[in-house]
């Protein structure tokens, strides 16, 4: 039986742009419009816009917001003033990832706004339910009434300012840092944070004006992006993705991420396995690994001692775009994750030499 895709509010505009399209955590998305390299290319050299109105929005008020809020997320929201986002992840009690979002804290006083990941928000919608016995909060799924673009690259400010003059004060905004705007009487939220290791803003409003700002920035001339160009970008700025290199089996400890975790709060959900990981290390590691050869690392791919020994598998892979290098994340053994370790990736039936690199492959350029 056939499964039964979401459709985003662009999807009708994905269709008549002859995008190629997939399923995408139960979403029907575009994957690439002209070209990956070309998309990938555009956002790195001048500006590109995704359709990310398949992420989640989940609202959170009430007199024990903060307190809520800081229970089942791993980062600090209590130092938070209105305007500001943080990225941080929902952890199970044994340090598992069970999301890595983005907490907004709103200019209305004891509201914040959670972003999770498409494939998540039923998951994280139950889990944040669950977890919210003997806090005075509500907790407001809102995802299927809100879309998003990305919009992305170096001309992200002066394109977003050109094509959307009620929102010029967003070109005020620094990296993780939001605005509210109104626009036909309807709130629209503008933030900059960014997936792409690139400069870019999030909107965030209702379908209709998702519509008419997506057709207004292809009037402008910006590209349209599909999510395989998305997955190269945020690789090659080292940036990971749940389900690949974050998952139920794989830590932020593991990943990398512990900054995010922090352990001087009083509490929060998989707050004493992180201590333990954090103090005694794990038996796992997410590295980078950069090839010698041009052959690509897919997902899945065993890494090798010289020996033959596996140490460790491929989370993401490809040959970089901007780079023109191979490289890949993978997990491997902790004892092996040492930079510039030598370590092979077999694909197929040979094995190919590489080292131990940093996870950000590419020099970000954020707006701070």
């Amino acid at each position: 039986m056939e499964e039964m895709l979401n459709l985003t509010c662009l999807h009708d505009s994905h269709l008549a742009l002859g995008a190629k399209m997939s399923p995408f955590a139960g979403f029907d998305m575009p994957i690439q419009y002209s070209s990956i390299t070309e998309e990938h290319l555009a956002v790195r050299n001048k500006v590109g816009m995704f359709d990310v109105s398949h992420m989640g929005e989940i609202f959170v008020c009430g007199p024990d917001a903060e307190k809520f809020v800081n229970h089942v997320f791993t980062n600090d929201i209590r130092p938070m003033v209105p305007g500001q986002v943080l990225y941080g992840m929902m952890l199970y009690p044994d340090g598992g990832t069970v999301d890595d979002l983005l907490v907004y804290k709103e200019f209305e006083p004891d509201h914040y706004l959670l972003v999770v990941n498409a494939a998540n928000i039923e998951k994280d919608f139950t889990w944040i339910k669950e977890h919210c016995e003997g806090f005075d909060v509500k907790i407001d799924n809102q995802s299927d009434n809100w879309g998003q673009i990305a919009l992305q690259g170096p001309l992200a400010e002066e394109t977003l300012v050109k094509v959307l003059p009620f929102a010029a004060d967003a070109a005020e905004l620094t990296f993780y840092t939001f605005k509210d705007f109104e626009d036909e009487g309807q709130r629209v939220i503008i933030s900059r944070t960014g997936y792409t290791g690139e400069d870019g803003f999030e909107i965030y409003a209702s379908h209709r004006l998702i519509v008419k700002y997506w057709e207004a920035f292809l009037k402008a001339g910006v590209a349209p992006c599909g999510l395989g160009c998305r997955d190269t970008l945020r690789f090659e700025a080292g940036l990971p993705l749940y389900g690949d290199e974050l998952t139920p089996e794989i830590s932020p400890v593991m990943a990398g991420f512990s900054m995010f975790c922090k352990l001087d709060k009083d509490e929060f959900i998989g707050k004493e396995a992180v201590a333990d990981q954090k103090a005694n290390g794990t038996a796992k590691k997410l590295v980078g690994i950069e090839l010698q050869d041009k052959a690509i690392p897919r997902a899945g791919y065993p890494v090798e001692l010289e020996d033959g020994t596996e140490v460790g598998v491929v989370t993401t892979g490809y040959h970089s775009i901007s780079l023109e290098k191979s490289i890949c994340f993978a997990l491997v053994n902790r004892e092996n994750g040492a930079l510039d370790t030598p370590l092979f990736v077999r694909i197929r039936k040979k094995v190919f030499p590489g080292k131990v690199v940093k996870k950000r492959f590419y020099q970000t350029n954020y707006k701070k």
